[in-house]
């Protein structure tokens, strides 16, 4: 790495993969929590945010655009500030009558920001680095990410249990956090005007027109589904975390709801450290491990290993609804367990789309998988709650287990090589 470039893009790509994680966090995991607290149904809080997976699903079909107007370094900015703009707009109609209504609009609003500023941020990256920083960075960018997850759905959970219990007002808490991370945005945004550098090839593409570049988004479309498979491969990457994508939406729902409505009873902060930091750190250390195991022997050896830890945790939960535990530590226990195989097994998954992905576009195909990705999260999610309060906690999580089964009968008709994933070895 040029060592004087060096200091120049530690002032950005750090703040930038933080920048870009946090609304993830707050779109899809901390308005799940917020709206349990604020007495909405769970049929209604995992109908109405799964919804929200929307603009991350199609998020393929505008990238395109972004080539064309203005520069990515201004799509970042403005992106930034409209994010930080939605935040304001949560945090003063929490306290109104229509909140439910309000806010899930604007939610709306910054996961369709958030998900135009992923695709700026990371054609940015590539623009300003080098290949060698891109890659000297990558990690640095990963672990950065997973921090704003980290920060989103726990630091930021357990802050607003302890607000809840200050102020005696759980609107009033949930308002102070947003009105926060508004203000935090609007920093990020005149930051990064400050900071960012100005590569020469960020620049808009006039010459590219609607009429010119529909073609070639056509082209990669039609690219994708000629691979060999492909149907199924789209089953698969569907179908996968068919019943984890229902677990998903139902589990925090599930540790703060009362004992007497079959829940566990937790507090805000409580279920912030166990599942939003806890867990979290376990699911990343269960990644780290599926792609340590992956480059010693390859996808195709390890991938039904990967998806049955994945799977097979879930039992916890079916555990967790008859006994209600109130051991803390215990209930603890069981998460780090359910979300260490999920990460673990989360790497096979990721893997087999980068694999699917490999040829002329890849990273435009990637993109696609990572829509289908999303897709199948949104779908099953949507109905989760519903099927919840129509059959208990108890009976939802025995059918989470059933629901795994056809991702694991899919493993043995999908197509994998054999070499990918193996760390290749070098004189």
């Amino acid at each position: 790495m040029n060592n004087r470039n060096k200091p120049i893009s530690w002032s950005w790509v750090p703040s930038l993969y933080y920048a870009e994680g946090l609304p993830y966090a707050f779109v899809m995991i901390v308005s799940v929590v917020m709206y349990k607290k604020l007495n909405i149904s769970n049929t209604e809080i995992a109908l109405y945010t799964s919804w929200l997976y929307l603009p991350w699903v199609i998020k393929p079909l505008w990238s395109p655009f972004i080539e064309i107007f203005k520069t990515k370094r201004f799509w970042i900015i403005f992106m930034q500030l409209l994010i930080g703009a939605g935040l304001a707009g949560i945090a003063l109609t929490i306290p109104s009558s229509n909140m439910f209504q309000y806010t899930l609009v604007l939610f709306w609003l910054i996961a369709f920001s958030s998900s135009t500023h992923d695709i700026a941020a990371d054609g940015f990256y590539m623009l300003g680095l080098s290949s060698h920083d891109q890659a000297w960075f990558i990690g640095i960018r990963n672990t950065f990410y997973r921090f704003a997850i980290l920060t989103g759905q726990g630091l930021l959970v357990i802050l607003a249990g302890q607000l809840e219990n200050i102020y005696d007002n759980v609107a009033f808490a949930w308002a102070i956090v947003f009105g926060g991370l508004s203000i935090l945005f609007i920093i990020f945004a005149v930051y990064h005007k400050w900071v960012l550098p100005q590569p020469s090839k960020d620049i808009g593409n006039p010459n590219l027109t609607i009429k010119k570049i529909i073609p070639n988004i056509s082209n990669v479309f039609i690219s994708y589904f000629k691979k060999p498979q492909i149907i199924l491969a789209v089953c698969f990457i569907l179908i996968y975390r068919f019943g984890e994508a229902q677990l998903v939406k139902i589990a925090p729902l599930f540790m703060l709801d009362s004992i007497e409505m079959g829940g566990l009873g937790l507090t805000t902060s409580e279920y912030g450290f166990i599942y939003g930091t806890l867990g979290m750190i376990m699911l990343t250390l269960g990644g780290i491990f599926g792609g340590l195991l992956v480059a010693r022997h390859g996808l195709k050896y390890w991938i039904i290993w990967m998806a049955l830890a994945m799977k097979l945790p879930d039992i916890v939960y079916v555990y967790m609804a008859y006994a209600q535990p109130d051991n803390y530590y215990l209930i603890g226990s069981f998460v780090a367990i359910e979300q260490f195989g999920y990460g673990f097994g989360f790497t096979a998954y990721l893997l087999y789309m980068m694999m699917l992905s490999e040829g002329k576009h890849k990273t435009a195909h990637y993109a696609i998988c990572t829509g289908f990705m999303a897709l199948g999260m949104m779908i099953p999610g949507m109905f989760s709650g519903f099927l919840q309060e129509s059959i208990g906690y108890k009976y939802f999580f025995n059918w989470v287990l059933i629901a795994t089964i056809p991702g694991l009968i899919l493993i043995k008709y999908i197509k994998i090589d054999s070499k990918f994933g193996l760390r290749v070895k070098t004189d």
